[in-house]
């Protein structure tokens, strides 16, 4: 049997080693480290290339490629969101993603992104409150409680300082869970039987819901003055969260504002709405939160610079380590020209 080369073998991050790689370093230290380096690259935002992402839409759910690159690495995430998969005993989304070298096209790292995303939406959604959330904000409302809730929840309180969550989901089951994650978390859990309950003495809001239609998770008259909005549910057009008198009220900050309005709460708003870039705030080019009644709103979609840094710390995280694998993944022929020699020595 032909050994593969050096040149074959690329590093591949399975799910059992990024769970083992998250308990080495720690669930609320990785989320901020990945922070970091989505903060670092929003700052350098004008090196990316930037495209919505491309969807694959169908009865059942999304299919969705996310591309970018800095002009030396190039990243893309494939990723799905099908709501019906939860009633079948499947995750709503799951997701891989692959770093390449753009010098030489060969991919440097391959890697499950299912874990990797609910832990880098965590950190960009704690990464934007740092800035828009009030500053003395000590108590997050987290309706819906899916699989990203406790991601969300710790981030949070790992970024923001949050010590208290009010947690609030149509279905007692989910609820019950995230309470239960999180216990022993040093946060104070308070699981919530309305909306309008779990909303109660909240400085931040964080909506994230699965449902692939126009829904009402929030109504005008629930949200208050001075209140940070983290709307993360939103993620493909036909699909929001808010009632559209919240956007109007609110200062709203986005990611990439060409994919944003296909598919986040402004797709409800006019084309030419007014809404401010994160990058431009992290940047210190435009304002973020201005005044202590002001309602802060992070229109959050996810975007492919997201991904593209999550990849660039695991590839920087794994090194030196044993979580990961070597996968012989590319065809390299001892004469570049002849890869049929090659097929044919292997028989």
């Amino acid at each position: 049997m032909m050994q593969p080369s050096d040149k074959a073998l690329v590093p591949f991050v399975s799910v059992d080693n990024m769970m083992r790689l998250v308990h080495h370093v720690g669930v609320e230290q990785m989320i901020k480290q990945i922070a970091a380096q989505i903060e670092a690259d929003f700052k350098r935002w004008e090196s990316f290339d930037k495209t919505p992402r491309i969807p694959a839409h169908s009865p059942h759910g999304v299919i969705e490629l996310m591309p970018t690159s800095d002009g030396e690495a190039y990243g893309f995430k494939y990723v799905n969101g099908h709501p019906k998969n939860t009633s079948e005993g499947l995750q709503t989304v799951t997701a891989f993603g692959l770093l390449a070298d753009v010098y030489t096209g060969y991919p440097t790292l391959l890697t499950e992104m299912t874990m990797l995303t609910a832990l880098r939406t965590a950190a960009t959604s704690a990464l934007v409150g740092k800035y828009l959330a009030p500053k003395s904000a000590t108590t997050m409302a987290m309706i819906g409680n899916g699989a990203q809730s406790e991601f969300q929840c710790l981030a949070f309180k790992a970024m923001c300082g949050i010590d208290t969550v009010r947690l609030y989901d149509t279905d007692a089951n989910a609820t019950a869970k995230c309470a239960a994650n999180l216990k022993g978390k040093g946060l104070t859990v308070a699981p919530c039987k309305t909306p309008e309950d779990a909303i109660e003495g909240a400085q931040i809001i964080t909506t994230c819901t699965a449902d692939k239609k126009y829904a009402t998770i929030l109504t005008d008259n629930m949200v208050g003055p001075g209140v940070h909005i983290n709307a993360i549910g939103g993620d493909c057009p036909g699909k929001t969260e808010l009632h559209r008198d919240i956007l109007l009220r609110s200062k709203i900050f986005v990611e990439y504002p060409e994919q944003t309005r296909i598919e986040g709460e402004i797709q409800a708003l006019e084309d030419d709405y007014p809404v401010t870039e994160m990058w431009e705030v992290m940047t210190g080019q435009a304002k973020g939160r201005t005044d202590d009644r002001q309602i802060t709103l992070f229109d959050s979609v996810g975007f492919a610079i997201e991904d593209f840094s999550a990849l660039r710390y695991i590839k920087s995280a794994i090194e030196g380590t044993d979580f990961y694998e070597a996968l012989d993944m590319l065809a390299d022929p001892d004469d570049p020209r002849d890869l049929f020699g090659m097929l044919m020595r292997a028989g």
